[in-house]
């Protein structure tokens, strides 16, 4: 699914250069829910954005389904730990799910039903009229999901999405991504610094590091 081959990345600024990732090279299965667990500062959500095609790698490469990966791309969407600021607050949450619909240039007759298969997957087909300032944390994490899902993406790409939320909503939201996981069989990639997160959702750890300074 997802190949890191010997991946570098290093920031140039006037205060110096910085090395943030130094020969990653990783195998993402098919299927696979694969949590990258580490300090802050080691790379973890470097590595996302480069899977994601939102920056290069300095040297190295990433291959998703042999092609290359340069860019964004339909196959891989991104989740962020600040739902509400991916979301668009002007819309409901149903009109939220139609968007990327219509961006994706689904067919119009197809709309009902996969907005109706989503909502009710992420426990939201009673809440389709509120707007996000409506819902809760984990209930715009659950819209967020539900809208990701919507255009079928290949691989979800999550960078500590429950770290804002509660101890007991974020349990809920660990049951509810599974749940997901186990039914839809997507490719996961999901970034934390908490241990226990990491050992209840993944069926394999990268562990990740800070180098020497």
């Amino acid at each position: 699914m997802l190949r890191v081959n010997n991946v570098r990345k290093i920031f140039e600024s006037s205060r110096g250069r910085y090395i943030a990732l130094d020969g990653v090279s990783l195998t993402i299965n098919d299927g696979e829910f694969l949590c990258l667990l580490g300090p802050s500062g080691c790379g973890k959500s470097t590595l996302l954005n480069i899977l994601a095609g939102f920056e290069p790698a300095t040297t190295g490469s990433v291959v998703a389904n042999d092609t290359l990966v340069k860019s964004a791309g339909r196959d891989r969407v991104m989740f962020f730990q600040d739902a509400g600021s991916a979301l668009f607050p002007w819309l409901s949450v149903e009109e939220n799910v139609r968007f990327g619909l219509r961006v994706r240039k689904v067919p119009k007759v197809e709309w009902p039903s996969i907005i109706d298969k989503y909502l009710v997957m992420v426990g939201l087909d009673t809440h389709r009229a509120k707007f996000p300032a409506e819902l809760s944390g984990g209930m715009r994490q659950r819209l967020q999901i539900a809208r990701a899902l919507a255009v079928e993406p290949e691989v979800l790409l999550m960078d500590e999405p429950f770290a804002a939320l509660d101890a007991l909503t974020r349990r809920r939201m660990h049951s509810v991504l599974l749940e997901i996981w186990q039914r839809t069989g997507k490719t996961i990639v999901f970034v934390t610094h908490d241990i226990a997160e990491a050992i209840s959702l993944a069926d394999r750890i990268g562990m990740m590091s800070v180098g020497p300074k």
